[in-house]
C-alpha cells in the first residue's frame, strides 16, 4: 500500500466531511453590517425629517416677520459655504453617492471611509433638511456602503470579501431609508453591483432585512408612502396605462438629458467657484419655502398628501414644473443629496396629471386618481433608472399592498421601452461615466478577481475564447454558467447569460472592466 496515497485520500475525505461555512459567514457579516448601517441611516433619516418640519415652521413664521429674511438668507448661504468647503476637501461626498458605490464595487474608484461618512452625514442633513429638492436615499446608500467599508477595514477584509460587505451596507442603507428590504436588495444587484451570485444576494438581503428591522424600531411599521385607494383598476382601463407609460418614458428621457448636463451649465457661472455652486439653490429655496412649504424636501410628504386630496390639473402642472426645474438645479450644484425620491415625486405628479386629464376627457372615473399616482411612480423611476424590477418591487413595498402588481408592471415596461428606444442609458451608470476617467493597465497589487456578466447581443456572445484579445494583465479562469462553473480553454464558446471570472491585479480591475465593457458594447468586434 502506498502510504502517501492513503494519507491524501484521508485528507480529501476530511475536507468533504467538513461543512462549507461560506454562506453562513455571509449571513453573519451581513447581519453585522445591516445592524450598524441601519442605525446610522435611521438617525440620518430621523434628523432630516425633524429638521424639515422645523424649516417649514420657520418659513411660516418668516411669512409673518419678513424682516428676518435677510438673516435667514445669510444663514443658508453660510451652510452652503460650509458644505462647499467639505465638497472641495472630499469630492466623493458630492451628489447621490450611488455612482461612487457602484464605481467602488467595480474597482474604478476608491476613497477613505471616515471623512466621507461624517461629512456626507452632516452635509446631507443640512442640505436636504433645509428644504432643497434632494433625496435621502442615494446618500443613505453611500452611508451604508461607507459604514460597511469601515467595518471591512477594522476586520481586515480585502478583495471580494470587502466588496461583499460594501454591497450589503449599500442595500442596508436603502432599506433603512425606504423600509423596502426586497427592493433594496434587488436594486443593489440590478443597478449597482450587476451581479446575482449567491454570496452577493445573500449578504445584501441579510443586511437589508436587519437594517429594515432597525428602521422599523425607529419609525414604526407604516409604509413610507402609505396610500389608500378604493379599488383595483378594471381591465377595461388598461389601455390608459399604455398612454401613461409612453408619456412617462418621454419625460423620463428629458429628465435624464437635463440632469446629466446641468453640471455643465453651472460651469458657465465663471464668477462662482465650482465648489460653491450650492449657494444658488440655497438662496432660490427661500421663495419656494415662503409660497409652497409643502413642496420642500425630497417630496414624500407631497406624495402622500396629494394621494389623499389631489389638486386640480393646472396646480399639478405648476408643481411638476417647479419640482422638475428645482430638483435639477439642486442636484446639479454638486450638493450631497440624491435624485431617488425626487424622481418618485415627479412620477407621482405625472400620474396625477395624467389621471386628471383622463377624468376631464371622460375616459376614467375620478376614484382611480390615487391608483395612477402609484403606477406612475414606478413607471417614471423604471424609465430613468432602467431598473424595472426594482421599480415594481420598490413601490409595492413602499405603498404596502400587492393589489397593483399587474398595472405597475405594464407602466414600468412601457416607460422602460420608451426610454430605451430614445437611447437613454441607466441614469446612475451615466453619472458614473462622468465621474470615472479612463484607466490604464496597472500590474500592481495582490491578485483579485473580476466577475463580468454577458448580456444579450453582447460582443462576447457566440465567440470562442481564443478569438478575443483579453485586457493586459488578466486571465480568464472560469465561466459561470447557471449553477456550474466551466474551466475554459481556447475552444470554449461564450454565451449570453454566462459570467466571466477573471483574475487580475487589484489595481488593474478598473482597466479590465473598462476594456471588457468596450467589447460587450461592440458586438462581434475584437478589443483594440
Amino acid at each position: 500500500m502506498d502510504y502517501n496515497t492513503t494519507e491524501e485520500s484521508i485528507m480529501q475525505e476530511k475536507r468533504q466531511i467538513q461543512p462549507d461555512l461560506t454562506r453562513l459567514k455571509a449571513i453573519f457579516f451581513g447581519a453585522i453590517v445591516g445592524l450598524f448601517a441601519g442605525a446610522v441611516v435611521s438617525v440620518f433619516r430621523l434628523l432630516i425629517e425633524h429638521m424639515l418640519i422645523l424649516v417649514q415652521g420657520i418659513y411660516g413664521w418668516l411669512g409673518q416677520h419678513p424682516w428676518w429674511l435677510i438673516p435667514w438668507a445669510i444663514l443658508l448661504a453660510a451652510i452652503a459655504f460650509l458644505i462647499g468647503h467639505w465638497v472641495k476637501q472630499t469630492p466623493m461626498i458630492k451628489g447621490s453617492g450611488i455612482p461612487q458605490v457602484e464605481g467602488q464595487l467595480a474597482g474604478e474608484l476608491d476613497y477613505a471611509w471616515w471623512p466621507v461618512l461624517w461629512k456626507k452625514f452632516i452635509s446631507g442633513v443640512l442640505g436636504i433638511g433645509s428644504g432643497l429638492f434632494l433625496g435621502r436615499e442615494g446618500p443613505s446608500i453611500q452611508l451604508g456602503g461607507t459604514v460597511a467599508q469601515g467595518l471591512a477595514y477594522r476586520l481586515g477584509f480585502t478583495g471580494t470579501q470587502r466588496r461583499l460587505v460594501i454591497a450589503g451596507g449599500a442595500a442596508a442603507g436603502l432599506s433603512a431609508a425606504f423600509n423596502a428590504p426586497i427592493a433594496s436588495t434587488l436594486f443593489i444587484l440590478e443597478e449597482v453591483y450587476h451581479s446575482f451570485s449567491t454570496l452577493v444576494w445573500l449578504t445584501a438581503l441579510t443586511s437589508a432585512v436587519v437594517a429594515n428591522f432597525v428602521s422599523n424600531g425607529v419609525f414604526g411599521l407604516t409604509p413610507v408612502l402609505h396610500i389608500n385607494y378604493q379599488q383595483a383598476l378594471p381591465l377595461k382601463y388598461y389601455w390608459l396605462l399604455l398612454v401613461l407609460g409612453i408619456g412617462l418614458g418621454l419625460l423620463g428621457f428629458g429628465y435624464q438629458w437635463v440632469t446629466l448636463r446641468v453640471g455643465k451649465w453651472y460651469a458657465k457661472l465663471t464668477w462662482l467657484p465650482r465648489h460653491l455652486d450650492g449657494v444658488v439653490p440655497f438662496l432660490l429655496v427661500i421663495p419656494i419655502g415662503l409660497m409652497w412649504p409643502l413642496a420642500l424636501g425630497g417630496g414624500n410628504q407631497m406624495i402622500v398628501t396629494f394621494a389623499k386630496q389631489t389638486p386640480l390639473l393646472i396646480p399639478l402642472i405648476g408643481y411638476f414644473i417647479l419640482r422638475f426645474c428645482f430638483s435639477t438645479v439642486s442636484y446639479g450644484a454638486g450638493l450631497p443629496g440624491g435624485i431617488f425620491l425626487p424622481i418618485l415625486t415627479l412620477g407621482a405628479l405625472l400620474g396625477a396629471i395624467g389621471a386628471r386629464s383622463f377624468v376631464l376627457l371622460g375616459w376614467l372615473p375620478s376614484i382611480f386618481v390615487a391608483n395612477f399616482i402609484i403606477y406612475a411612480m414606478a413607471g417614471y423611476f423604471a424609465g430613468i433608472s432602467k431598473a424595472p424590477f426594482t421599480a415594481i418591487l420598490l413601490i409595492t413595498e413602499m405603498v404596502g399592498t400587492l393589489h397593483h402588481l399587474m398595472p405597475l408592471a405594464v407602466v414600468a415596461i412601457v416607460a422602460y421601452i420608451t426610454v430605451d428606444v430614445l437611447g437613454g442609458a441607466p441614469i446612475y451608470e451615466a453619472m458614473l461615466r462622468q465621474l470615472v476617467k479612463p484607466a490604464e493597465a496597472n500590474a500592481d497589487g495582490v491578485a483579485d478577481r473580476v466577475e463580468y456578466p454577458i448580456g444579450e447581443n453582447s460582443g462576447f456572445d457566440s465567440q470562442q475564447v481564443r478569438d478575443l484579445t483579453w485586457p493586459d494583465g488578466s486571465l480568464l479562469v472560469a465561466v459561470r454558467r447557471g449553477e456550474r462553473e466551466v474551466i475554459p480553454n481556447g475552444d470554449t464558446i461564450l454565451k449570453s447569460g454566462d459570467t466571466l471570472i477573471i483574475f487580475t491585479y487589484r489595481h488593474n480591475r478598473a482597466y479590465v472592466r473598462q476594456q471588457l465593457a468596450k467589447l460587450n458594447n461592440s458586438p462581434h468586434r475584437l478589443l483594440d
